[in-house]
């Protein structure tokens, strides 16, 4: 008889946890114990419940599906978490690998493919969609920490530093510091001129465009696949090691490619 996966979903859009609690439950193999809309009632439920699997959305009130996790990793460290989320920038991969996450994934995944995704993560793997891994790798280093970019992307349509804090449920304070960071990182003269900066830095051009392109192509093509290791994305070839063209070894930089 195979095991049941416990899985715990937390999302604040009422309508899309519901949806997905539904048509996981089709699955004799999954079991959805419990729900929640917000970062610290996500928290409450998994110490309740003790799920195998939190699947998580990025952005939640309280606090993020990042912060979630790092909780969990603590507190529950059987409970592997996949983030799922709609704003899918390379800083959000970057900073939940580091905090442990196992799975990270659009919104746009069919219900079927998320439930393959929980059996891969209950089994003791990982998985990141190969697109925003390629994002992440193509976009490269950026000055910026992911907090001080989700922070400064907030700012972009002129928002107060309230309004800020309210949406990344931060205090006031941490906004304003984050904001500073951000442009003295990327020496700029205010906030609009780092936001124009930091578009520009996260924006594809060149070589970056056609790293990505590759890198995506190549693991459809299945000539690739885009590992983990140390908390770091890697593409690695297929076809042995070092099996990359110069030009994509260009675009990426070496130590992108194995």
């Amino acid at each position: 008889m195979t095991d049941v996966v416990r899985v715990l979903l937390a999302d604040d859009e009422h309508l899309i946890r519901g949806a997905l609690a539904a048509l996981l439950s089709l699955e004799d193999d999954l079991l959805v114990v419990a729900e929640a809309a917000s970062g610290p009632e996500a928290l409450a439920m998994a110490r309740a419940h003790v799920p195998d699997i939190a699947v998580l959305d990025l952005q939640m009130p309280g606090a993020d599906g990042v912060k979630v996790a790092t909780s969990l990793r603590t507190e529950l460290p059987g409970c592997r978490v996949l983030i799922v989320t709609g704003h899918g920038r390379p800083g959000h991969l970057k900073r939940a690998l580091t905090a442990g996450v196992r799975g990270f994934v659009p919104k746009t995944v069919s219900a079927r493919q998320l439930a393959e995704i929980i059996r891969t993560l209950h089994a003791g793997n990982r998985y990141v969609d190969p697109e925003l891994a390629a994002d992440a790798i193509a976009a490269g280093d950026s000055p910026l920490t992911a907090r001080e970019a989700e922070v400064l992307e907030l700012a972009a349509d002129g928002a107060p530093v309230a309004e800020i804090a309210e949406r990344a449920a931060l205090s006031q304070g941490t906004v304003r510091n984050y904001l500073s960071s951000a442009v003295s990182k990327l020496g700029a003269e205010n906030r609009h001129t780092a936001v124009r900066l930091a578009q520009e830095r996260v924006g594809y051009s060149g070589s970056r465009a056609t790293a990505h392109a590759n890198v995506a192509q190549l693991v459809e093509r299945n000539l690739a696949k885009v590992e983990v290791a140390s908390s770091n994305l890697v593409v690695r070839s297929m076809e042995g090691p070092g099996r990359f063209d110069r030009g994509l070894r260009r675009a990426l930089s070496s130590r992108w490619c194995r």
